[in-house]
This record gives C-alpha cells, sequence and structure tokens, in this order.
C-alpha cells in the first residue's frame, strides 16, 4: 500500500461514516489535548463549547474528528453566503463550485487515482468534487491534490472566486475554505446550507463524479 493509500486509511478509519455522528475522542486524544487546557476551557465557556473544542487541532485550528455536527458562523478567509446568493452565482456562471463531501469506499487507487466508492450523491451542477480534501490531517497527495484542482479551476488567478460547500453541519467544508486561504486565495464563499440547503428549495442536483487524482510516480 503506497503513502497516499494509507493516509487515506488512517482517514477511514477515523471517520468510517461520515453520516452518523462520532463516538467521543480517545483518552490518548484528550491527554494530547491536555487537561490543564480542558479545565479551563470548562470554567471559561461551558461543557458544550468544549466538547466541540476538543475536536479542534490546537496546533493547526483546523477540525480533526466529528465532522458533522453545528459549525460556527463564520469560516477563516471566507464569505458566508446562503441559497439565494448561491442560486444567483449559479445563473451567472462566473464563481467556480467546488464539492468537498468526503468520499465513502476504499479512497483513491494509489495506482490509477481513480475513486473507489460505495456510495454516490448529487451536487450542484457544474461542480468539481473534491473528495476528502475538508479532512482536518489530509495527507501530502490530497494536499497536492485540492491544491492543484484550485489552481485549475481559478486558472491560477487566486483572486477568482470559488464557493465551498459539502452538506448542512458540515466541517469539510468550512476546513477546506481555511484551507484554501492558506494557500493564498482571495475570493472564497462558504455555503454552509450545502447540498441539503440547495435541493431543499427544488434547485437542479446532478450526479456527483469524483476529479481523479493526480498520481505522481517516484
Amino acid at each position: 500500500m503506497g503513502a497516499g493509500a494509507e493516509g487515506i486509511e488512517a482517514n477511514r478509519l477515523n471517520d468510517v461514516n461520515f453520516a452518523k455522528d462520532h463516538k467521543a475522542m480517545s483518552r490518548a486524544g484528550w491527554m494530547r489535548s491536555g487537561a490543564g487546557l480542558f479545565t479551563a476551557c470548562l470554567m471559561l465557556l461551558g461543557s458544550q463549547a468544549c466538547a466541540q473544542h476538543a475536536h479542534i487541532d490546537p496546533a493547526s485550528g483546523y477540525r480533526i474528528s466529528h465532522y458533522r455536527a453545528v459549525v460556527p458562523d463564520t469560516a477563516p478567509g471566507a464569505t458566508r453566503v446562503g441559497t439565494q446568493e448561491v442560486e444567483e452565482f449559479f445563473k451567472e456562471g462566473k464563481v467556480a463550485f467546488i464539492d468537498v463531501l468526503p468520499s465513502t469506499g476504499a479512497g483513491f487507487d494509489p495506482n490509477t487515482g481513480q475513486w473507489r466508492l460505495s456510495e454516490t450523491h448529487a451536487n450542484i451542477p457544474g461542480s468539481k468534487w473534491l473528495p476528502d480534501v475538508g479532512r482536518g490531517n489530509p495527507d501530502a497527495v490530497l494536499d497536492r491534490y485540492f491544491a492543484l484542482n484550485l489552481k485549475a479551476v481559478t486558472g491560477g488567478d487566486k483572486s477568482g472566486a470559488i464557493l465551498i460547500y459539502c452538506k448542512a453541519d458540515c466541517w469539510m467544508a468550512w476546513n477546506a475554505v481555511k484551507r484554501a486561504a492558506g494557500y493564498g486565495y482571495t475570493n472564497i464563499y462558504w455555503y454552509p446550507d450545502g447540498i441539503d440547503g440547495w435541493a431543499e428549495w427544488d434547485n437542479p442536483t446532478a450526479p456527483a463524479v469524483p476529479v481523479p487524482v493526480t498520481v505522481v510516480s517516484e
């Protein structure tokens, strides 16, 4: 198994079923976060806020587990938009739509780059589906995959408009927005209602087809 596949498998063990709530973090995870920090969090913010905090990597700021949960009101480096704005973007055709719903299945084939899916889904027509790029700790292969595809849809213009979405209450999109901002993109729209909000208003959908991963021979 190649390094890319191993990274995907490790992530998959951490998040076997995206649609279900994850169990509480392991004792080791809590210890890494620091008992003192958690105690301080309880005193300042309360138990619910600290439960959310426990799933955030304190070093990177990315959500690393329990990806299906209530998201913040804002995302770093992005403008939050609702369905009405997204409908306008869709009609105008000037914004690149990026679907970051994670894959379900065996990940991508390290030899061909094709995604091995056990489930499919629908997304906003014209979207680029880039699975797993919203994970909190993607390996170098997925990080490169995301960066290259953003470059492709914007023509290398980091001021080009991109819209990132997933499902409702999806930290994958929040993470992906933060990552794109870290690459230097300055015109990012975040659609937290995602495909759920889009479909709720009877907007058109299309079968999602994942963009293959470019396999680099060593």
